[in-house]
């Protein structure tokens, strides 16, 4: 088996960390945008007049449903 000069050695280590340190980055960012993408408070947010529309909706229609049994038709 060959051993490989030292220098060589290095410049693999060198690119490998590099490469190393390229992916933590880039997984640092993924986190950050998936994190932002999930926060609750912001999604509420941008969410609200959706989501009071569906649950008024729903309550009328729950509403609407109940009485149906209590009264004569």
């Amino acid at each position: 088996m060959k051993t490989l000069p030292v220098e060589r050695l290095e410049l693999r280590a060198m690119e490998q960390r590099a490469r190393l340190h390229k992916t933590a980055d880039e997984l640092k960012t993924k986190i950050t945008a998936t994190r932002e993408r999930f926060d609750i408070a912001r999604n509420a947010r941008e969410h609200l007049m959706g989501a009071s529309l569906a649950v008024s909706l729903l309550g009328f229609l729950t509403g609407y449903g109940l009485a149906g049994m209590f009264t004569d038709s």
